[in-house]
């Protein structure tokens, strides 16, 4: 029990170390790439790797199933049947990676059916190779991830961490060194192929040797593909959801715009992708006790429903804290930032960070309800809520994007995200999900008195300060972040979460 307990907290400091190093070489490495790539050739390569990336939908969301299925067995003990689902796992997976590469393939040839005349003809030869570079690594991604699943479902989360540490550095610094020698962006995919596939390969030995993991081919148990299905089915437009939400404006910025709106609106997604981070570095480990805690109290609501609640808002409390401060520096030091970090003709890509950061705030520090969902097999509902408002998202963008450009396009996604994560989920995880999301709230509102005192001290900031000015801004960020920390220290944080940071500086 202790060593599944290390392996949670160390599996805990170990993401955010990886979420704190790729940001860290992410901030370095993204204006380098504008900088040597040029705005167009960024928002080239941002279209192309969204547009293949929607092929990701093909997978069905079998990558979210197997951990539900594998703590049915493994509370049984039941070795034979883990094989028999590994060995499932690598036909369903081999299957998808080979209907992606197909796909991809035809797509990375017929590149004028998505992008009409936004592109010019040596762009499109770019895009070209761009676009099949990504297909293969995708392709590859997915009978070779299987592997990081089944270490998962082990709780070996130091050796995954670890290993995509060293990923999260290698590739980028490998990057950076090509774009200087002249390669540009077919080179960088390039890099992020090789790299991904060297880590796959590794966690492939690391399950056979390690883990011992046996896999069988045949005699697969009755309905245990169309439980999967059944089970993967509102998963999957879940993940055509996030495809919408994520890439489908890029897409059509690239249709409609052009290459260089794309390169705006890249850079506010890039910050917001990062914000995202935040969030989920913690809750991702937590998994596995989820399903635990679901199965465990099995026929026992009152006992479900006080464990589920206990982890959601202790979960939650943690990841609001962290995201407070991310959001609201954003709000007050975000335009100089963009100004310094990606250079000049990105000012829209401030108000495209924050049309997606604060509303999607909600979610985030909620996003260990989706794992409840999954392990109650209640994930239905979120699926088809979803769907309709990412087809509200689409065709609201599809207006305001050739209007508004950048901006609009982050508008689409922001009503979709405030009624989807704001309204309707929490009226469901309350009244569905065994979560009492009042308690929840009531937590959140009390801990928004720590945030007060840091907002007002930004708002003097932002009106007194003239913060175009590098050294000020690094300072007054420093200062900033040493006020918000005191305010929620002294006003928000309860006994557990003080204990949490002693124990962590002590250590």
């Amino acid at each position: 029990m202790e060593k599944k307990v290390n392996q949670l907290q160390w599996g805990a400091i170990l993401s955010y170390a990886q979420m704190a190093i790729g940001i860290i070489v992410g901030l370095l490495y993204t204006p380098v790439m504008i900088r040597l790539l040029g705005q167009s050739e960024y928002g080239l390569y941002s279209t192309v790797s969204s547009t293949i990336s929607l092929l990701s939908v093909l997978s069905l969301g079998f990558n979210s199933s197997y951990i539900r299925y594998y703590s049915t067995y493994k509370k049984d003990n039941n070795q034979d049947a883990i094989a028999k689902l590994n060995g499932l796992f690598i036909i369903i997976f081999s299957i998808i990676g080979t209907l992606v590469l197909i796909c991809g393939i035809v797509m990375s040839f017929h590149l004028t059916w998505f992008f009409d005349k936004g592109l010019t003809s040596q762009e499109y030869a770019i895009a070209r190779v761009l676009a099949l570079l990504l297909t293969v690594s995708l392709a590859l991604s997915f009978p070779m991830g299987v592997f990081s699943h089944i270490i998962s479902a082990h709780e070996r989360f130091v050796f995954l961490k670890l290993v995509s540490i060293a990923k999260t550095v290698i590739s980028p610094l490998t990057t950076v060194l090509l774009l200087f020698l002249g390669y540009r962006s077919i080179a960088m995919v390039t890099v992020t192929l090789c790299v991904s596939f060297i880590a796959d390969s590794i966690y492939i030995v690391y399950a056979k040797t390690k883990l011992k993991a046996k896999f069988s081919f045949h005699g697969f148990e009755k309905g245990l593909l169309k439980s999967l299905f059944a089970y993967t089915s509102f998963i999957a437009i879940n993940i055509i959801v996030d495809q919408i939400n994520n890439n489908v404006d890029n897409f059509l910025l690239g249709r409609f715009k052009g290459t260089e709106v794309v390169a705006v609106y890249a850079v506010g997604y890039t910050l917001y992708h990062y914000y995202v981070m935040f969030s989920t570095a913690v809750s991702n480990v937590f998994t596995p006790r989820i399903h635990r805690i679901v199965n465990d109290t099995e026929g026992d609501d009152v006992k479900q429903r006080a464990e589920l609640t206990d982890l959601f808002v202790k979960v939650g409390r943690i990841q609001f804290l962290i995201l407070g401060l991310i959001a609201s520096g954003m709000v007050f030091f975000g335009q100089p930032f963009i100004y310094y970090w990606a250079g000049e003709g990105f000012t829209h890509s401030y108000y495209v960070a924050l049309l997606l950061i604060l509303p999607s705030t909600i979610a985030l520090i909620q996003n260990i309800g989706i794992s409840i969902q999954r392990a109650q097999n209640r994930h239905q509902f979120r699926s088809i809520a979803y769907l309709i408002m990412a087809f509200v998202n689409l065709t609201l963008s599809i207006f305001l994007c050739q209007k508004y450009g950048a901006v609009g396009s982050a508008v689409g996604t922001a009503i979709s995200l405030i009624f989807a994560n704001g309204l309707i989920m929490n009226i469901y995880y309350h009244k569905r999900c065994n979560v009492d999301v009042v308690v929840f709230w009531k937590n959140i509102v009390r801990m928004l008195l720590g945030v007060i005192i840091p907002a007002i001290f930004g708002v003097v900031l932002m009106r007194f300060i003239d913060l175009y000015v590098i050294w000020k801004l690094c300072v007054f960020i420093v200062v900033y972040t040493a006020v918000y920390c005191a305010s929620v220290w002294l006003i928000s944080m309860n006994t557990y979460e003080k204990s949490l940071i002693k124990r962590f500086l002590k250590k």
